[in-house]
């Protein structure tokens, strides 16, 4: 764990900042623009005086793989920020910037980094490329992903009060993991407290979609206010011991999972949060721990228009209203000890929990076939065709150890480093009653058989992960260090889905009284055996209902960091990386064509030579160029290569797995120009370029009911290049009066720009999976792709901007954050009769936040913080169609509202 800290050194007209060692950096092994030899003072001139505000620098902690880098005199009096520190490319919230942004979770903060982009369900974009592409770390290792659907973990569980800092690097260096696509994201937790200190806070919040509006509930369990079942939702023995043979219904009565209600008066949001700090020396070490926890309890409601379309015609159309409660628990508990000569241990615990409590409602208009011109709102209008009644019960779950172990042997510096981290993900009861309209009644009845039933779904993910680097220093032979490493992790996953129906045992019950009765009166049982009404498991197709995946990944590298002239740094080396990729399929029914009982494992082994190198020139001072290239791969995801069909609730469209896909291969090159005006500003601009070979793109299906589908394949190649610019300034007040002048405002806005292309030629194939494991369906690739394209995720434009006006002596800040980001592509169009369907579109757009921080002091508390926040001020709401000239299909549009919060701490 290495800390940034404040510079009080002199300032030598015509040679570098000469301070104590930079001690945090963004990448591991950084120069920074601060080398610990002090440098023969100049007789001529004298040192310039540093103004007192020029001196105050927010301390930034970040721990990433990799032994620290060489210390190289830059030149250049504004030299405080990491970004400006290191070899590579990269962009860094400080705890400070992240309290400004006022996000409660680190996805949202991340949104106001150049080049950056969230999705909706916590997923970070970088340049464009989708989280696919993305590296999520933590303190420098690996975690597992609480999401059956990515191998990533998605960013908006980690709540912002245990996040010390965010490094995003764009530029890829050897230290990392070979699987670097658009770029890294490491999350640094909190160490050593400087001070001893107790935080309390509290907090309210609501949306105008939401908060005192009608929405769907059920009751469920006694602890689901707290994110935690009390048993109702335990999987029944006879269906856990059953061999997927008929059931009696009546072991899924279990009303409290069944039966929805109106609610018109949804609650607004909680939260609370609890943090601890103590340190003490002893002797010459020093040992220190941190402690936090936060609770949420959330609610959100969407109204959602869905739509599918193909060849130009609308085949569904279904509005659907769906409320979830969301509730969410962390802790951290991270202890660490400075020991003399620079020895530093640290062990950190984090325990995240999020729990989702969903209902939903949705009318459909079913099998209209009809082309949009010739489509007449009359044939959406009247009774729906079916209604589906939706509850579910998803909890996720995070734990991670991890040791970090930083050692100073003279010129040899040593950093050791491990982890164990579990994930699991439970989804019981998952269930979907449909109602079908009898025109001769004027009513509903209920339709037993596919979809009416309820869905266990089970995954669990450990990570073990581990590292040791090493650098040596260069000092008298040339100014630099050589460094080498090596890391282990290992990733095991296995998901499971057991799917049922209800069926009427061969007598069909449809046009009689009790098929017009509510699911939980039908189910009762007396009902139950007079209508002889079962269960029967409709996944028992082979690969359909379970799977495990394993990736073992050995790595090592070499690398130099050395100043090779005067103001002139390079970086370069080389990691080789060989990893084992295993996905299982069990044949847990007998239904293996190759031989009942037989499990299928698909081994995809692979190893690579990753080239990278940097060089950054100090051109002048305050000046710095950057030019970068390197080869980084992408793996396939367990979800990705998984055959289960899962559903995505939040997008309400079924993902299957395509085991035949291969790994992606990126080729990067990058140039940048930086240049520091004053304290804390920057102003830079970048250009970047990559190209892909066989990257996996996500791509649409209608199965024969006319339900949208996806699944994955690899395109032939893509290219995928752009510019960004940022600026950041500050404008003192004190010119305009004594009431002013603590006053400045803040000004940061960043901008990207990019342009991604598939390149798809006539000789081209791609793989694809047409359900049976064993006969791969080889395909022309224009069949499934259009050349020219852009990528899935990517969007062309992307802004941020913020306005801000603060108080330099004391907390007191009003800010407004601006977003934009433009259309992007989140699947390709589906094949229909030979025809490629247009893209499905999601067009984010603008955002507008504001958040107020005002801080004072209250007699016996301590220190106070108030903090109001408006979110989507706009009124923004989620876009995604696909425009077939002649009308737009609807995929997926609801309004996400306006959202208030207030809350307030206190410090002790």
């Amino acid at each position: 764990m290495r800390r940034l800290r404040p510079y009080a050194a002199a300032l030598l007209a015509g040679t570098g900042l000469v301070a104590a060692p930079a001690l945090a950096q963004a990448q591991p092994q950084p120069l920074p623009t601060a080398g610990e030899q002090v440098a023969e003072p100049a007789p001529e001139p004298a040192p310039e005086p540093i103004e007192a505000d020029e001196q105050v620098e927010e301390e930034v902690e970040i721990s990433a793989p990799g032994s620290e880098g060489a210390e190289i005199v830059v030149t250049g009096r504004f030299i405080p920020e990491p970004v400006r520190n290191t070899a590579q490319v990269v962009s860094v919230l400080s705890a400070g910037e992240i309290a400004r942004t006022g996000d409660g979770d680190i996805a949202g903060a991340l949104v106001r980094v150049t080049g950056l982009s969230v999705n909706t369900n916590g997923f970070v974009y970088v340049r464009g490329l989708g989280d696919r592409y993305s590296l999520a770390l933590l303190n420098g290792l690996a975690l597992p992903s609480p999401e059956p659907l990515r191998r990533v973990v998605p960013l908006d569980i980690f709540p912002t009060s245990i996040v010390s800092s965010a490094v995003v690097q764009k530029s890829y260096s050897v230290n990392y993991p070979g699987e670097y696509g658009g770029g890294a994201i490491n999350l640094t937790t909190a160490s050593l407290p400087d001070d001893n200190y107790l935080t309390l806070g509290v907090g309210i919040s609501g949306d105008s979609e939401t908060t005192a509006q009608l929405g769907y509930t059920y009751y469920g369990s006694k602890r689901d206010v707290f994110g935690f079942d009390d048993g109702t939702r335990d999987l029944p023995g006879a269906l856990r011991d059953n061999d997927g043979a008929l059931v009696d219904a009546g072991v899924l009565e279990n009303e409290d999972t069944l039966i929805l209600q109106r609610n018109r008066q949804i609650p607004a949001n909680f939260s609370a949060s609890l943090a601890a700090g103590y340190g003490t020396d002893f002797g010459d070490t020093r040992f220190g721990a941190i402690a936090s926890a936060s609770f949420s309890n959330g609610w959100k409601t969407r109204g959602a228009t869905q739509q599918t379309a193909t060849a130009g015609s609308l085949v569904n159309s279904s509005y659907g209203v769906r409320t979830e409660n969301k509730i969410q628990a962390s802790g951290l508990l991270a202890l660490g000890l400075d020991l003399p000569q620079g020895h530093k241990v640290r062990l950190t615990n984090v325990f995240i929990r999020d729990t989702s409590k969903v209902a939903r409602v949705r009318g459909a208009f079913e099998n209209i076939q009809t082309p949009f011109e010739d489509l007449e709102d009359d044939r959406l209008s009247g009774p729906y065709d079916s209604l589906n009644y939706e509850s579910s019960y998803v909890q996720r779950q995070l734990f991670t150890s991890q040791a970090v172990g930083e050692f100073e042997f003279g010129a040899i510096e040593l950093d050791l480093r491990g982890s164990y981290s579990k994930s699991d993900r439970d989804s019981p009861y998952e269930r979907t009653t449909q109602y079908r309209y009898v025109g001769s009644t004027g009513g509903y009845a209920v339709r037993l058989g596919v979809p009416t039933g309820v869905i266990f779904s089970a995954l669990d993910e450990t990570v073990w992960a581990g590292g040791a680097d090493i650098g040596y220093d260069l000092t008298g032979i040339v100014n630099g260090k050589l460094s080498a490493g090596y890391a282990y992790s290992d990733t095991a996953r296995t998901f499971q889905s057991l799917n049922f129906v209800y069926d009427d045992g061969g007598a069909p019950i449809a046009g009689t009284g009790q098929s017009y009765l509510p699911i939980y009166l039908l189910l009762s049982p007396e009902l139950i055996d007079f209508e002889d009404i079962t269960l029967r498991q409709v996944n028992r197709a082979y690969g359909q209902a379970q799977y495990g995946g394993d990736l073992t990944v050995h790595g090592a590298y070499v690398r130099a960091d050395v100043e090779v002239a005067t103001g002139l740094r390079l970086e370069a080396g080389v990691r080789y990386e060989d990893a084992e990729q295993l996905l299982t399929l069990p044949d847990l029914y007998g239904n293996n064509p190759a031989g009942a009982g037989n499990a299928a494992v698909i081994t995809k082994a692979n190893d690579y030579w990753l080239p990278a190198a940097t060089a950054t020139w100090n051109f002048a001072e305050d000046f710095q160029f950057r030019l970068h290239g390197s080869k980084t791969i992408a793996r396939p995801q367990f979800r990705e290569l998984g055959t289960i069909p899962v559903l995505d609730v939040e997008s309400d469209r079924v993902l299957a797995g395509n085991p035949f896909l291969t790994d992606s291969v990126l080729w990067n090159a990058e140039t940048r120009v930086e240049w520091y005006p004053a304290r804390g500003e920057r102003v830079s601009l970048a250009g970047f370029f990559k190209s892909l070979d066989a990257p996996i793109e996500t791509i649409a299906t209608i199965d024969a009911a006319g339900t949208l589908q996806v699944t994955n394949a690899n395109a032939p190649k893509a290219t995928l290049y752009g510019v960004e610019a940022e600026v950041v300034k500050y404008i003192g007040l004190e010119g305009l009066g004594d009431a002013l002048a603590p006053y400045r405002i803040a000004l940061s806005a960043n901008y990207t720009w990019s342009k991604s292309k598939l390149k798809v030629g006539a000789g081209d194939t791609t793989v694809l999976f047409p359900g049976n494991i064993d006969s791969p369906l080889i395909a022309p690739a224009t069949q499934v792709f259009t050349d020219g394209s852009p990528l899935t995720g990517q969007s062309e434009h992307l802004a941020n901007f913020q306005f801000g006006i603060e108080n330099t002596d004391r907390l007191e800040q009003l800010t407004f954050l601006l977003t934009y980001a433009s259309e992007r592509v989140t699947s390709r169009g589906a094949n229909t009769g030979g025809v490629l369907d247009p893209d499905i579109i999601e067009r984010p757009g603008f955002n507008l936040d504001i958040v107020a921080r005002q801080g004072f002091e209250w007699p016996g508390f301590g220190e106070m913080e108030l903090k109001f926040e408006a979110r989507n001020v706009l009124g923004r709401g989620h876009i995604e169609f696909q425009d077939y000239g002649t009308g737009r299909a609807a995929i997926n549009n609801y309004d996400i509202g306006t959202t208030f919060a207030a809350s307030l701490s206190a410090k002790f």
